[in-house]
């Protein structure tokens, strides 16, 4: 099983580690801070001994990492892991609004139903099932969600079960809510947020998040 860091510590770039298996282009490592997509939120770019991350995948509980054709990277050899962090704050950043948003949606309409959710560089989207237009009520939610950001307040993230690698992330007070991806330590580091709608079919909503730069 790969030991994630990314979890120990998000604000890592690089580290030192070996490969522990190596099929093809697809490499494992004993241990790594490079985050491969999962529950919405995009893969970090980033190089493995200096040759760049085509693609991040899970397997289980394993990462597997594909490299070009010429990587010649042998199982056991020490490598140093990098991350693009421009990149990975941002997903950071947009997945954390993302989930605030969602529990304050959760929150205050019974019955709401989310049916997908994506976290790319640029901006972050919920999908819901909802009877009609949401727009009327970004404006509220836009507040509410600006003013925990605004407050700075501690986010707490752990293990709810180790062995199976269930994670959550806490604010006191607020809300605890299952999630395995990478995220900030204070709401503040969020920024500004902005909330658009879009519709994509009948009975179905789209809130798009932004944040400022």
């Amino acid at each position: 099983m790969t030991k994630k860091f990314f979890w120990d510590d998000p604000y890592q770039t690089s580290l030192q580690t070996h490969v522990s298996k190596v099929d093809g282009n697809d490499i494992y490592l004993a241990s790594t801070i490079f985050f491969a997509f999962s529950g919405g939120q995009e893969s970090d770019h980033g190089s493995i001994a200096g040759h760049a991350v085509v693609a991040a995948r899970k397997e289980g509980l394993e990462l597997v990492y594909t490299l070009a054709d010429d990587h010649g990277l042998l199982a056991g050899q020490e490598v140093e892991v990098c991350i693009a962090w421009d990149r990975r704050y941002r997903l950071m950043r947009l997945h954390f609004a993302a989930e605030l948003v969602l529990e304050l949606f959760y929150k205050s309409l019974p019955g709401v139903g989310k049916v997908g959710a994506h976290i790319a560089q640029d901006k972050a989207r919920i999908d819901f099932v909802w009877p009609e237009s949401i727009a009327p009520l970004l404006p509220a939610y836009t507040q509410e969600a600006q003013a925990i950001i605004d407050a700075n307040l501690d986010i707490t993230c752990a293990f709810e079960d180790e062995a199976t690698e269930r994670r959550y992330w806490e604010i006191a007070g607020f809300s605890q809510v299952p999630c395995g991806g990478t995220h900030v330590k204070r709401t503040g580091e969020l920024g500004q947020i902005k909330l658009k709608r879009n519709n994509i079919g009948r009975g179905k909503e789209r809130v798009e998040i932004y944040l400022a730069p």
